[in-house]
Parts: structure tokens; sequence; C-alpha cells
């Protein structure tokens, strides 16, 4: 029993961590949104326990959202220049999102002008859209993490919900890795193939005919975009240009190179 209440203390003290965390940024008039399993909770019903809280803002909000914890306290590192920042308080840390690890997703306008209004630990706060966090999670494909559960479960539970128009244009070029979980839904759950909407697979499989009589000769690999370790060989050996490096992507050589190494220094 001791240990049990020692975990339930740990916890109760991460979470007033946390609220502490919302407040500050709050009383700051920075704007923020919060994601991660909270945004995945309201979305899916689904709990997920975990220690990760991320906090969603425009990158011209990290100054002042640094500036406000730093005044607070806290420990703050710009972790990755390209997306994430971190503040850390004692053994607690939360992330600041402004991007993604690919350097696609950048958190703009759009993300506070669609966010959903709800409580995150009693607090009144705003969460990312359904359709950023489905984007934004879409890209993750790791040896050791995969998302793709995520994306079935979101799908299954609010496909009818969705802005499919907006959410297209999130994928602008790159649609083909939504259609690919489309796909993979109707594999994952072949009595529910309905829960899409009809003229966005028509669609989807329109525009796939069209992709593959276009053939593009472009020597690219996107693999880069899913996983940021195993396509380095496509890049590396095969001679593919890398599609999150300029003018294709929003990542610098140095963001790339700085963003490879951190695979086994940065945890």
């Amino acid at each position: 029993m001791s240990g049990q209440s020692t975990l339930d203390a740990s916890a109760q003290d991460t979470n007033t961590f946390y609220r502490r965390t919302l407040h500050v940024l709050s009383d700051a008039a920075v704007p923020f949104l919060v994601g991660g399993s909270h945004a995945f909770l309201e979305y899916t019903g689904i709990v997920r326990n975990t220690k990760d809280f991320d906090l969603f803002l425009r990158r011209s909000d990290m100054d002042a959202a640094m500036e406000a914890l730093r005044s607070a306290g806290y420990r703050t590192e710009l972790t990755f220049p390209h997306w994430l920042g971190k503040a850390h308080q004692h053994d607690d840390f939360v992330d600041l999102v402004f991007s993604s690890g690919n350097g696609i997703c950048a958190v703009d306008d759009g993300w506070f002008e669609h966010a959903v209004e709800t409580q995150v630990l009693g607090m009144p706060v705003k969460i990312v859209p359904c359709e950023e966090l489905l984007w934004q999670k879409s890209f993750v494909m790791e040896r050791e993490r995969f998302d793709g559960a995520d994306i079935m479960h979101i799908l299954r539970a609010r496909a009818g919900d969705l802005d499919w128009n907006r959410l297209s244009e999130r994928y602008a070029d790159r649609w083909p890795l939504l259609y690919t979980y489309l796909v993979f839904f109707s594999f994952v759950y072949p009595g529910e193939v309905h829960r899409l909407p009809a003229h966005v697979m028509e669609d989807m499989a329109h525009r796939f005919a069209e992709h593959r009589r276009a053939r593009p000769d472009e020597k690219v690999c996107r693999g880069t975009l899913v996983s940021r370790a195993q396509y380095l060989l496509d890049i590396g050996q095969y001679g593919y240009a890398d599609a999150r490096l300029a003018p294709r992507g929003g990542m610098s050589p140095e963001d790339a190179i700085f963003w490879t190494w951190a695979i086994d220094h940065v945890k």
C-alpha cells in the first residue's frame, strides 16, 4: 500500500505541475493548445496513462512562453530548433511543440481557429483540432513507435465529423499518406468502411490513378518524413533526395543532421 500511495502522490504532484504550467502561460497571455493524450482522450474516449504533456503554440510565441516559464522558475530549452522546446521543474517537464520532427506540421493560425474548448485537469482549455492531431500523428512510423493504431481509433470515432477538405489541404501533395491510412482502415475494420465518406474514398482513388499514370520521375524519398532513421540509407547510398529539405520540405540540412544525431544522443 505504501508503494501505491507514493505513486498516487507523485501523480498528484505532476498534475499540479501541469496545472501551474497552464496558469503561467495563461497569465502571460501566451496562446497555446493542449494535445497529446488529453486530445486523444477527447476525440476517442481512450484513456492513455503517460507522463507526456504536450502544449502546441506558434513558433512566434515561443520566446514569450519561454520567458514566462523561466520567470516562474522553470528551466527551459529549445531542444530542437526546428520543432520542439521543453520546460522542466524538478523531475517534471512539458513539451512546447510548434511543428513536427519532420518539419512539416507547423502550428499556424488554423490550429487555433478550429481548436475545441474542453477541460483538462479541471481547467478550461482549448485542445488541438482533430484534423491536425490526425495529420501530425500520421507521420510517425518509426521502428520503435508507430501511431497507426491512434489514427485508426480517431477515424473510427470521428470520421463522420472531420472536415475532410481541410484535412486534405493539410497534406497537400503528400495526400497519398492519408490515402494509405484510409485503405489501412478498411483492413483493420472491414465492417466499418461505411464510416469513411464515399466521396473522399472515390476522390482519393481517382487521384491515385492519375498519380500512377503521371509516373513522376523525380528521384526523391519521402520515407524520411515518416521515419528519421529507417530511410537514411536511401539518402546516403541510393542517391534519393531528402524530402525534408528545401525546396520540398521545411528543414535545413543542419536541422536534419542534428535530428539524425539525436537518435542516439537525445531522448
